[in-house]
């Protein structure tokens, strides 16, 4: 499998950096030493920073103003994004434009994916359902608008209307998605739902629309999330995606992205104790050089390559529709395993070889430890992919 990148996404990646120089892990306050948020708002100079370099707009099509590049340059800027912690939803805002521009509504993809490569618009995405442990589509009810008569009156069950414009127009949405990132911040919230049918939708709604209430949480990084709470909430036909297969593409993006986020995070991890090992001396010697410390760096090194590997497979996959031995989703289930599986065991490795001193919150390597929890668990931890993948390989016995 060749993974050599484009000139594009390479020059995606390089733009990324450039952008990310100037951000700090410490500029909002330690998630260890307050009791609430670590901030009321995303990094907006920030936001405005990777909008003014393209980098919102880097997987719209040319007619949205975009650069029309696919996953696998998303995932590159996520990358990056991850080494500096970077407080903005990067991810939720790309996936849920890709899955507008891909499934949605073409005039309302053609008035919002504009905005949203200019930064003028926030999106995020729910995805966790009530818990995170069941499918999030099952959380939230989609129905149709019963049928008004030309009085405004509800028609009666089974009778149908006697003009066009008396049939049933837009969508009726109750339920909730806790654990939604930035919702507070965001113009529109992309929510999976299922209909009376059966059927997973993606509907977007405003936050301050007529009832919908955020109830405040906070991530286990110390970001801002919400509960979001849906009491009749009205949206028109053109707000919801319905195309076949929209909510499994879409989440599918956003594991894939969370992928990328905790392969950059694990590198920068490495990196840092790296630096500190190289330095920190016992017996007048550094202890990078004892077998034991050289040895546990070793083998998170080869955790990161694995994420790496899996990563650009399930990137591609996606990518390109190639065909395989079992569908994509089987190549995501496989990337989020050692996504989860991987960090988990870079940061704790971290921790292990910083001694005291990776608990001290004046060192950013607490802040990367706690953003690395909050990915593992994020669309699910390694358990929950395990049995994914088993469920694949059982429908799809290999020869």
């Amino acid at each position: 499998m060749d993974f050599t990148f484009t000139e594009e996404q390479q020059a995606a990646a390089e733009a990324a950096r450039a952008v990310l120089s100037g951000v700090v892990p410490d500029g909002v306050p330690s998630p260890a030493l307050v009791p609430g948020a670590v901030a009321e708002d995303i990094d907006r100079p920030l936001w405005a920073g990777l909008a003014s370099s393209d980098l919102l707009s880097l997987t719209l099509l040319p007619e949205h103003g975009g650069a029309g590049l696919d996953l696998v340059a998303l995932c590159l800027v996520l990358r990056e994004s991850a080494k500096v912690l970077a407080r903005v939803p990067l991810l939720e805002t790309c996936a849920v434009a890709m899955a507008l521009q891909r499934y949605g509504d073409p005039g309302l993809a053609a008035e919002l994916l504009p905005r949203i490569g200019r930064g003028e618009l926030v999106l995020t995405a729910g995805s966790n359902g009530r818990s995170g442990h069941d499918p999030a589509e099952l959380a939230v009810k989609a129905r149709r608008k019963a049928r008004t008569g030309t009085a405004g009156k509800d028609m009666a069950p089974g009778r149908a209307a006697a003009d066009p414009a008396d049939a049933a127009v837009g969508w009726v949405l109750d339920g909730m998605q806790s654990a939604v990132p930035w919702a507070q911040a965001a113009d529109w919230i992309a929510i999976p739902a299922h209909t009376d049918e059966g059927r997973a939708v993606v509907a977007l709604v405003r936050p301050a629309q007529d009832g919908v209430t955020l109830a405040e949480q906070v991530s286990t990084s110390g970001e801002r999330f919400a509960e979001v709470r849906l009491e009749s909430v009205r949206i028109d036909d053109r707000a919801l995606i319905d195309g076949a297969g929209a909510w499994e593409w879409l989440r599918s993006i956003l594991t894939t992205g969370t992928c990328a986020l905790a392969l950059g995070l694990g590198e920068a991890v490495l990196a840092m104790t790296s630096q500190y090992t190289g330095k920190r001396e016992q017996f007048g010697f550094p202890v990078a050089t004892f077998q034991s410390v050289a040895v546990q760096a070793a083998d998170r090194y080869i955790d990161l390559r694995a994420m790496e590997v899996t990563l650009w497979q399930a990137a591609w996959r996606i990518s390109t529709g190639a065909d395989g031995a079992l569908p994509a989703e089987g190549d995501i289930a496989v990337a989020k395993i050692w996504a989860s599986d991987g960090i988990r065991r870079v940061v704790q490795t971290a921790q292990h070889l910083h001694g005291g001193f990776g608990a001290d919150t004046d060192y950013p390597l607490h802040r990367f430890h706690a953003w690395a929890k909050q990915i593992e668990l994020s669309l699910g931890p390694a358990a929950a992919h395990e049995e994914a993948l088993g469920n694949l390989l059982a429908a799809h016995p290999l020869d």
